[in-house]
């Protein structure tokens, strides 16, 4: 497991406690989806709920972080 991962979803089956591939299976599920990993917000908004997931999103949110 990456011990640095701060996604709290466990049950998401592309966890990394989920299987012994690290974050590869989680960020390539994201890319697909043209959406960013958890742990990305999580950088930039530790502890909020992060309902759109979107490259936009994290895009302004880091904007407006500044």
């Amino acid at each position: 497991m990456d011990h640095f991962c701060t996604c709290t979803n466990t049950a998401c089956r592309c966890h990394p406690s989920n299987h012994d591939k690290g974050c590869t299976l989680c960020i390539e599920k994201e890319l697909r989806k043209q959406e960013i990993p958890a742990c990305f917000f999580n950088l930039i908004a530790p502890g909020e709920s992060i309902q759109d997931c979107s490259l936009e999103a994290f895009a302004r949110r880091v904007l407006h972080s500044e």
